[in-house]
């Protein structure tokens, strides 16, 4: 291991209790591809003191490093990460409900979308519905504006507070200062943190909620590879079009390389059908891109995060 990586891991270790600081840490324990070598360190902060002391470790040391959330968008080389990963715990797996406002909710940036969305349904706030499945967390759906059937997360979100990657200059961003686009904000673009969300929502009947949650679940499980893992959606939609469309148009459904695959049930989905390494989903993501391209001229571009690792 690097000496810099090691130092780093010392310095971490004296603001960070050591069961949290995990040594080469299998990052298929941590992605919702299940895939991924290891992390030179896998460090959990639970508060913003904690994580303002990492993140200025890792930046005085030159230290290579990575945030990351639910881990719902990676694909993490075979050989795996030789940093430091970070990630969000303890106080940033919070909701509360503002006292003078009870429609204004924050939501700390480790919360699962799954669990916001279901203190919304039971607290009979609207406005979340098409987020319920999403499999990430409210981190990452900020970073990268995630959506889904017609709803994004900038339709919700009020204000955002950040953190610069240095660990300094804790701030808030209004709705129009993280100028959010599609499956992209700020953040990406400035290495901004997340820290958490503001969120206005709209009172409504709990059962009400609950029901188009339900049947919002059921479209995506019907028509969707959920029993399998993935990384969600592999290629962006590109103008004009639908990636789906493209690939199962270019008879790509089923195509499959060593333990990946394009899901017979969505083509927008390369899944892991079992023991798929990295090299199998890039072997299918350039299989998919070069004859998409050659069948139609559109370059589809990945919205899987790549992580040590190349189309």
């Amino acid at each position: 291991m690097h000496e810099i990586i090691l130092k780093t891991i010392e310095r971490i270790c004296s603001y960070v209790p050591e069961e949290r600081v995990l040594r080469d840490e299998p990052m298929s324990r941590h992605t919702s591809f299940r895939i991924g070598g290891p992390a030179a360190a896998f460090v959990t902060v639970n508060d913003e003191k904690e994580l303002a002391a990492v993140m200025a470790a890792v930046t005085d040391a030159g230290a290579e490093h990575m945030m990351i959330g639910n881990g719902s968008n990676l694909l993490v080389s075979d050989e795996g990460y030789p940093g430091i990963m970070i990630k969000l715990g303890g106080d940033f797996e919070t909701i509360t409900r503002d006292a003078d406002d009870p429609c204004i909710v924050r939501a700390g940036a480790a919360m699962l979308m799954s669990r916001v969305s279901a203190f919304l349904t039971e607290n009979g706030l609207s406005g979340f519905e098409f987020a319920s499945g999403i499999p990430g967390s409210i981190g990452g759906a900020v970073f990268m504006n995630a959506g889904a059937y017609g709803g994004e997360i900038r339709d919700v979100v009020r204000a955002v507070r950040v953190m610069d990657a240095d660990g300094k200059n804790l701030r808030t961003l209004s709705n129009e200062e993280m100028q959010f686009s599609y499956r992209h904000s700020v953040a990406e673009d400035a290495g901004i943190l997340i820290l958490s969300a503001e969120m206005e929502l709209k009172e409504d009947d709990p059962d009400e909620i609950a029901a188009r949650v339900a049947e919002l679940q059921f479209k995506r499980n019907s028509k969707q590879p959920v029993n399998y893992p993935s990384a969600g959606s592999t290629f962006k939609r590109p103008v004009g079009g639908y990636a789906a469309a493209l690939i199962e148009q270019s008879g790509l459904k089923g195509y499959t390389a060593g333990g990946a695959q394009v899901s017979e049930k969505h083509s927008g989905f390369v899944i892991n059908i079992g023991g798929a390494s990295c090299e199998d989903v890039l072997a299918v993501m350039r299989h998919v891109r070069e004859t998409v391209l050659s069948d139609s001229g559109i370059l589809l571009e990945p919205e899987v995060r790549l992580i040590n690792c190349s189309l």
